[in-house]
Formats: C-alpha cells, structure tokens, sequence
C-alpha cells in the first residue's frame, strides 16, 4: 500500500490554516503585549520578546506593528479605549435612575477592565509617563478625555433630571474616578495586601465608595423640587 504524503502546502486544508493562523497573529501578539507591558513595564519591554512570547518573528511583528510605541497604542485601543463608543452608545438607551446608572458603571467597568490584566496599563502610566510624553499625549486622547467625558455626560444627566446637586463638574468627576483608579493601582502593586486581606473584596470596596458618593450627589427629601409622577430621583439615602 502507498505511503500518504506527509501534509504540506499542497494538501487542501494547509492554505485554510494558515490564513487562520496569520488572521490570529495580531490578537495572539497584542495579548502577548499587553502581558508583557503590564509584568515589565513600558521601557523594559522589547518587542523581540512580545514575538517570542506570541510564537512568531519579529520581522513578524514588525509586519503588523512598526514600533513599539504603535504596538502599545493599539494595546490600549483594543483593551481600553475601543470600549467608549460602545459605553456611550449605551448611555443613550439606559433609562433607570442615574444612581443606577453610576452603579452600573461602576460594575461594567470592573468586569471588562478593573478586573482583567489591561488595568495594569494604569500603574505603567503612572510609573513612565514623565519619561514618555509621547505615549502620555496618546493616553490622554484615548483614555483619559474620553472616560472624563463619559463621567461628566453621567452626572450632568442626574442633574438634568433633578436627580443630583448642580456640582463642580471637573471635582465630581475625579470624585467618581479615584476609587477606580486606586483599585487598579493597588492590585498592580501591593495587591496582595490589599481589601482582601481585611475582607473588603473590590465589589464591597465599590460599593461603599458608590454609597458615599450618593450621599454626596443626590438631591435631599428637603432640597427637592416639588415631586412629579415621572420623578426618577435618588432613592431617600439614609442621614
């Protein structure tokens, strides 16, 4: 009986699999950046090691990405900062209580950033950026106007509806930001001593921090309009 020949180019399914394999290689190489970013920092990460850690060339690499500089902004734009027009989009279409809303937020941005490696970006901004104007100009851009303008949309909508205080817009919105930001901060550095080791899980810690806010933010029994039946104010917060 003849031998099979051994598979190669020219067996029908090799063309198929190697278009899936070169489909993957940015995915598999921004997922090797992010990790490798986030373990070693900005400076120190070389992009032959990102190939090697993705299973390709550098010249692979470079094919898709020409720097590291733009391997790192399209990090941030697939874990980070793709995500606001989708958050916005959303925005539009919620039509609970802002409370709610600011809940929401809070829940939705733990699970698919707080949570996952790419808040490790956070610490390494905090760490390199005055070694880095170039990457800090991008972040701004990508990052941080964006998720201000977001939160500021968030409250000035709870104002609108008579459901929160006229406040200082630029105050409160890094009034709802610190607590996101000193989470990923602390899992990224001392993580391991951390609100877990007192008890307080990063959804307790959230919480508690939302309460607070809330105080803060929402109109009083005493300071509100006269009540309408399509009133969507603050649940009455305890004194």
């Amino acid at each position: 009986m003849p031998t099979p020949p051994p598979p190669d180019s020219h067996h029908p399914d090799a063309g198929a699999k190697r278009s899936r394999r070169k489909e993957a290689r940015p995915g598999e190489l921004l997922e090797a950046a992010l990790d490798l970013f986030v373990e070693k920092g900005y400076a120190a990460t070389r992009v032959d090691e990102v190939a090697a850690r993705a299973g390709v060339s550098k010249g692979t690499l470079f094919l898709y990405f020409p720097s590291k500089e733009e391997l790192f902004k399209a990090v941030v734009r697939e874990n980070i900062a793709g995500r606001f027009t989708e958050w916005n989009s959303e925005l539009e279409t919620m039509t609970g209580s802002t409370s709610d809303v600011l809940r929401y937020c809070y829940k939705v941005w733990w699970e698919r950033i707080g949570c996952t490696k790419a808040a490790g970006i956070t610490k390494l901004m905090f760490s390199e950026a005055q070694n880095f104007p170039e990457i800090v100009e991008f972040y701004q851009q990508e990052v941080i106007f964006p998720g201000q303008a977001l939160i500021r949309r968030i409250l000035q909508r709870g104002i609108d509806r008579g459901e929160f205080r006229p406040v200082s817009m630029d105050g409160a919105t890094y009034v709802v930001l610190v607590p996101m930001i000193f989470l990923m901060l602390w899992q990224n550095s001392m993580g391991a001593c951390g609100p877990q080791v007192m008890g307080l899980t990063p959804e307790k810690y959230m919480d508690c921090q939302l309460d607070s806010i809330l105080h803060g933010l929402c109109v009083r029994p005493d300071e509100a309009p006269a009540p309408s039946t399509s009133s969507t104010a603050c649940p009455t917060l305890p004194r």
